[in-house]
């Protein structure tokens, strides 16, 4: 079932006397999410109203979008879904905002070899970079202003599970991987797809109020102090073919309860601390105690997840024997306690039932 264009032909018809009212330009293509643009679109829906009843005036509503695509048809989703456009994607078109989706794809350096959505597309990103448009992108769309060169010496995030493919291929953007929202000389990026939601407040904040973006979060219930990334992370190990690290790495997971010695586990495998340090970080990016740390912690989060645990038998199990330094290093990698990790992620926390008065 066709999706509609989102409103922007309705919020555009309403306002094209008003020339004050923020133009917002969403840029689709083929293999995005729908709930993305969707979502977005709903979030100035609602804006539009809370603005609208808070002034009590009868005007038109604060804010217009469009959504386009590169040749102004409607596009199929990744879930087969077409969403309507409003009209092509122009480089020199005016705005106020624009915002650029990531791709749906398990493979994003594979998608940016379509020459003939992504050359397009930076090349109008640059221009309306060059015009002082706000831009925004979220989840792996931040790969198209990376690739745009736009993020050079800037804060950015991505999705999550892509923070290493991101920094290989573009050194020298400051990737904040852990953040749910970073912002830099008009460039506003955000986290996995869900985070859309938080990126568009932002620029309902930024080009309406802060107090209708505000009540926006409140009426959509969007958290607006999302914890960080990390926090719904997976441990990503990066995939290579080093059997010496392999059987490094087996034996940390059989013996995470134990106290970990650099010198034990090399005498082991037969070499020297010093080869086995430089073939780990050669292998998957990470000395041996690095990767130790960040596989206990995901294992912990395991068990949180799924057992029913007091926090010392957690910290136990994953080899700390000092229940305060288990709590220190997990709340450093996930943005969370392990008690507040629990409480978000268990399947079997329940929160407490309601009295009625």
């Amino acid at each position: 079932m066709p999706l509609p264009g989102a409103g922007g032909s309705i919020a555009s018809s309403k306002a094209k006397s008003d020339i004050a009212m923020p133009l917002i330009r969403i840029w689709v293509y083929e293999g995005i999410l729908a709930s993305s643009v969707a979502g977005v679109a709903d979030v100035f829906t609602a804006a539009n109203w809370i603005a609208a009843d808070r002034r009590k005036s009868g005007k038109s509503t604060p804010l217009r979008w469009r959504i386009e695509s590169l040749d102004g048809r409607g596009i199929r989703t990744a879930s087969g879904q077409i969403i309507n456009v409003d009209g092509p994607i122009s480089a020199r078109a005016s705005a106020d905002a624009v915002i650029v989706p990531g791709p749906f794809v398990p493979d994003v350096e594979r998608f940016l070899e379509k020459k003939e959505v992504v050359t397009p597309l930076i090349a109008a990103l640059r221009r309306q970079h060059q015009r002082g448009v706000l831009l925004a992108s979220y989840c792996t769309g931040s790969f198209l202003l990376a690739e745009a060169g736009l993020l050079d010496g800037c804060v950015a995030t991505t999705h999550w599970a892509k923070d290493k493919t991101f920094e290989r291929r573009y050194p020298d953007v400051d990737l904040r991987i852990n953040d749910i929202i970073t912002e830099q000389d008009g460039i506003i990026c955000s986290g996995a797809v869900t985070s859309a939601l938080n990126l568009a407040l932002r620029i309902v904040q930024k080009l309406v109020s802060a107090e209708v973006a505000d009540e926006t979060g409140k009426l959509m219930l969007i958290d607006g102090n999302r914890v960080a990334q990390s926090s719904y992370a997976g441990m990503q190990e990066e995939p290579h073919a080093d059997l010496l690290v392999l059987r490094a790495q087996r034996w940390m997971e059989k013996s995470l309860q134990r106290g970990f010695s650099l010198g034990e586990l090399a005498r082991r495998l037969a070499v020297s601390e010093r080869t086995l340090n430089r073939r780990f970080k050669q292998a998957i990016g990470k000395a041996p105690l690095h990767y130790l740390q960040g596989l206990r912690i995901d294992v912990a989060k395991r068990l949180l997840e799924t057992k029913q645990l007091t926090m010392d038998a957690v910290s136990q199990r994953v080899g700390y024997g000092d229940l305060s330094t288990f709590r220190r290093l997990f709340k450093r990698e996930t943005g969370l306690s392990p008690r507040e990790y629990q409480r978000r992620f268990s399947r079997h926390y329940r929160q407490p039932t309601a009295i009625a008065a």
